[in-house]
């Protein structure tokens, strides 16, 4: 193929992005194609609707396949333009003055015929050069593909890590709310406890929230340098082969940035103790509360942690089985509670994942029970991401404190419409349900995933 023949023919091969021969070539909807990699950065800028570069058509598929044919052409013109450049004098083997055709894998150096047939080449794996360069190129795409999908992922994590800063801002407003309201039945001389306690929280939850900030620049920044790192290896995968393959240590570099990934903040509050709360609360203790008689059900829980509406199930009523239902036993209370104070204790020393709490009544009858919003105050434990978290309903809430690991304190206040958790090893408050008027008798009820 003459000069001016192959000029024409890789013009039409080139990308309008990057102005080089494709990488990876994809054709979208309006019909021009592109570098994978020059679209996606064009597209990762955050362009809505995406739009081709070229013609500015709406580009409805959001993921497109790799050109064949066009891939093979252009992997054709890039050794159409190898095998115009072998008369250069710095491919010409000063010794045989012969063209250098060859690769070594082995001592990574460009080899002409006579050289790669030398005792200390024979033993060698030897490629042509197009070949090796097109094999690396290869190697190099599916380690961009890679960093490209930690990227997204990345995004996930970090929209959700934002969100989870919001959140938790919230939580540490609405828990200043929860210890204010404990300490106000207190007596007087608890007021500089109670003030001291608020000023702990405000410190922790000021290095949590500095934590969890640090945690979204991190993630930023780490997105933007495999962002940077992409770039870098879009512009080596258009370089010349015999440049292409002196390049060292990519995969070092790309193994490293996948390693120095950051790892999303769980921020957990000290739950203090509160001085004589127990004391208090077992004024009005409640001894064998709950039925010696536990019944076999399957626990659900939306996988949603906003979600905090759970159902129990009767094993025995030919309810199918969904692949997030797990088997648990389930307590009720021996007696209703439709005025007073009460207070009782529940052990979950044994079990990683329960519910408990208070519903109405009216529920242990039916064959199938929903608790919902209205008609339960519950506490439960569920693992999230490999972290067990403690959650709430009406309304839901994540709960941001250490999950206690032996007996849980229940206090029903009905009069006044409260109910409240404590964690009773470290004599600390968990939760305290905003007062609201009850209407129907409230049983207690505990229920353990089964080991």
């Amino acid at each position: 193929m003459d000069s001016d023949t192959l000029q024409v023919f890789q013009s039409e091969l080139t990308c309008s992005i990057c102005m080089n021969c494709f990488l990876d070539p994809i054709t979208i909807d309006c019909g021009h194609s592109f570098c994978r990699p020059c679209l996606s950065l064009c597209w990762e800028e955050g362009q809505t609707p995406r739009r081709c570069p070229e013609c500015r058509g709406i580009a409805e598929t959001p993921d497109f396949k790799t050109n064949i044919v066009l891939k093979r052409l252009v992997s054709l013109a890039r050794q159409a333009r190898a095998d115009h450049d072998h008369s250069s004098e710095e491919q010409i083997c000063v010794t045989h003055q012969e063209a250098k055709g060859f690769f070594c894998e082995a001592d990574q150096t460009l080899l002409c015929g006579p050289c790669s047939e030398r005792p200390e080449h024979t033993a060698h794996s030897h490629s042509p050069i197009h070949r090796a360069a097109e094999e690396s190129r290869e190697k190099l795409l599916k380690r961009m593909g890679s960093l490209w999908k930690i990227r997204e992922e990345m995004q996930i994590i970090l929209d959700q890590e934002a969100k989870k800063t919001w959140s938790f801002k919230d939580y540490v407003a609405l828990r200043k709310e929860m210890i204010t309201a404990e300490y106000q039945r207190m007596l007087l001389f608890l007021r500089e406890e109670e003030q001291l306690h608020l000023e702990a929280l405000e410190r922790e939850a000021k290095e949590m929230c500095e934590q969890l900030e640090e945690s979204v620049f991190r993630m930023t920044q780490y997105r933007a340098s495999l962002k940077e790192m992409y770039r870098d290896l879009t512009g080596m995968c258009c370089k010349p082969d015999r440049e292409l393959l002196q390049v060292r240590n990519e995969d070092a570099r790309i193994d490293l940035a996948e390693m120095q990934k950051p790892q999303p903040v769980n921020p957990e509050l000290t739950c203090l103790p509160v001085t004589g709360i127990l004391d208090m609360l077992n004024n009005f203790r409640v001894d064998n509360i709950l039925s010696q008689t536990m019944t076999i059900h399957h626990m659900s829980l939306s996988e949603d942690g906003n979600d905090a509406s759970v159902m129990f199930r009767d094993e025995h009523h030919g309810t199918s089985r969904q692949p997030q239902i797990v088997e648990s036993v389930v307590s009720w209370g021996t007696r209703a509670f439709a005025s007073g104070r009460h207070y009782w204790e529940l052990d979950v020393t044994h079990s990683s994942s329960w519910i408990l709490g208070i519903c109405k009544d009216i529920l242990i009858t039916n064959t199938s029970i929903s608790i919902y919003s209205e008609e339960a105050c519950i506490l439960f434990s569920k693992k999230v991401n490999n972290h067990y978290s403690l959650f709430t309903n009406t309304p839901p809430y994540i709960q941001y404190v250490k999950r206690p690991l032996g007996r849980i304190g229940v206090f029903l206040d009905y009069d006044n419409g409260t109910v409240s958790f404590y964690d009773v090893c470290r004599g600390s408050l968990i939760y305290r349900f905003l007062p609201s008027p009850f209407s129907f008798p409230l049983k207690p009820f505990l229920c353990l995933r089964s080991p």
